[in-house]
């Protein structure tokens, strides 16, 4: 059988945990065009968040 291939887009937007499950992605709309935000939401979206339960299981499938 051939190897499947990572699937680029989600492996830029997860990171994998040293246990293995999928965990942690950053958040949206901190990319560009912050400076006509809240300071207090630019500081909140740089921690980052944590990937939901559903969207784990799911996401146990894909290569990343």
């Amino acid at each position: 059988m051939p190897k499947l291939k990572t699937h680029k887009a989600t492996s830029k937007k997860i990171k994998t945990r040293s246990s293995g499950g999928p965990s942690k992605i950053g958040r949206p709309i901190s990319r560009h065009n912050t400076g006509k935000k809240n300071a207090k939401i630019n500081r909140k979206k740089r921690k980052g968040s944590t990937l939901s339960k559903s969207d784990a299981k799911r996401l146990k499938t894909v290569k990343y």
